[in-house]
């Protein structure tokens, strides 16, 4: 395992690992004997709400559920991926490539034939930051096939596999707003929609780290 991942949680401490040292996560499919972390295995997500299991370590989750997600998921308080245990979400914050390293790209080469996108619609950049929320009020709303996160309970947010500074998560936020006004702007009823993202958005600051030191 590479010295350079923090500690894992038990029950990513379980998990398979990669060539590199990585933990696979449960969600992950397995194609010709190694893992693909891009692509979700058959029946991933039907799975995890079948049996309520961690999206990440595969164990039962408790009352609290916690989504890895970027800072323009929390101002639309959606998900495309299941919940995770805290701890479980916490360490893929601090430890998964894609999340801590800003400068990373998805790979898009290569993949599977029957790898299908995501539902709803994906905004593809690496936000450089990345925020642990945690709900007890989540549930997956079948119309668009996304989870709807609920109210927070708790939210973490991370940066380079540590915690955020204020200005860190305000440039991420910032950076991606524009994305989500041309979507709203491209509504059936713009105005109307321009107005709930910026209710969004003002709510989303809100749960901005007020005391970071940067």
């Amino acid at each position: 395992m590479s010295g350079s991942l923090p500690v894992p949680p038990p029950r990513i401490a379980r998990l398979p690992r990669n060539r590199a040292g990585y933990p696979v996560p449960w969600f992950v499919a397995w194609i010709d004997g190694a893992p693909d972390f891009r692509v979700v295995r058959a029946d991933g997500i039907q799975d995890a709400l079948r049996f309520r299991t961690c999206w990440l370590c595969g164990q039962p989750l408790g009352a609290n559920a916690a989504f890895v997600i970027g800072p323009m998921c929390a101002v639309n308080r959606v998900s495309p991926e299941p919940p995770s245990h805290r701890d479980c979400a916490d360490y893929a914050a601090r430890a998964c490539p894609f999340l801590t390293t800003p400068g990373m790209r998805r790979r898009d080469s290569r993949l599977p034939d029957h790898a299908a996108q995501p539902d709803g619609v994906m905004i593809a950049r690496n936000p450089g930051v990345a925020l642990v929320w945690v709900s007890r009020t989540w549930r997956l709303r079948p119309d668009v096939g996304l989870f709807d996160v609920g109210q927070p309970v708790e939210t973490r947010w991370y940066a380079h596999g540590r915690p955020a500074t204020r200005a860190e998560v305000l440039a991420s936020i910032d950076s991606g707003l524009p994305l989500l006004r041309a979507e709203a702007q491209a509504a059936q009823r713009p105005e109307q929609a321009l107005r709930a993202l910026d209710d969004m958005h003002r709510k989303a600051l809100l749960l901005v780290p007020a005391g970071a030191v940067d």
